[in-house]
């Protein structure tokens, strides 16, 4: 089983993320949940989402301590919480930045930046990259394809074709920037 945690601050987004990747691995064929965490809701507070994969049904309804892989939507993160809690050492961890991260703090991980925050900002007008992350994760793990997260997306904003294609537009944008 694959288990994902998204880092990311009240009103990013983190929750739908999460929801977008687990309805993309079912259209993949695979078994999935998602699900939050967070405290006091308020707008730009930490937030925790989380979700897994498998290809048999997912039973464990606890929150993932030991995730596989952690996607951290807003970098600012790095400071404020320890997002690497529990993750496995070699594990991937897919970042928000367009700068490289200084320090050994990540040093035991494979660690992918992707400047998702400057595709937001030129497809939404906003910084806004709950979506757009999704494609890093489908280039970095292929656990999801690009279709089966353009079909959440259709699911997920249905009746709203223009957002439909700014969010696949900013899903393909990242996932080519993967190396």
């Amino acid at each position: 089983m694959l288990e994902i945690r998204i880092h990311g601050r009240g009103g990013q987004g983190s929750v739908t993320a999460a929801q977008i990747l687990a309805i993309s691995a079912f259209h993949d064929g695979k078994q999935s949940q998602a699900f939050p965490r967070f405290g006091v809701e308020r707008r730009g507070a930490p937030v925790e989402a989380f979700c897994r994969i498998d290809d048999t049904p997912v039973h464990v309804r606890s929150q993932v301590y030991n995730p596989d892989l952690v996607l951290i939507l807003e970098p600012s993160l790095l400071e404020a919480v320890d997002v690497t809690a529990g993750l496995k050492k070699g594990s991937n961890i897919i970042i928000n930045t367009s700068k490289p991260i200084a320090g050994n703090k990540l040093a035991n991980f494979k660690v992918f930046n992707v400047d998702a925050s400057q595709v937001a900002l030129e497809i939404f007008k906003a910084d806004i990259v709950n979506t757009a992350i999704l494609g890093a994760f489908a280039k970095v793990t292929g656990i999801v394809s690009l279709k089966a997260i353009n079909k959440a997306i259709d699911e997920r904003f249905e009746g709203r074709p223009r957002i439909i294609e700014m969010n696949k537009e900013a899903v393909r944008r990242v996932y080519e920037q993967v190396n």
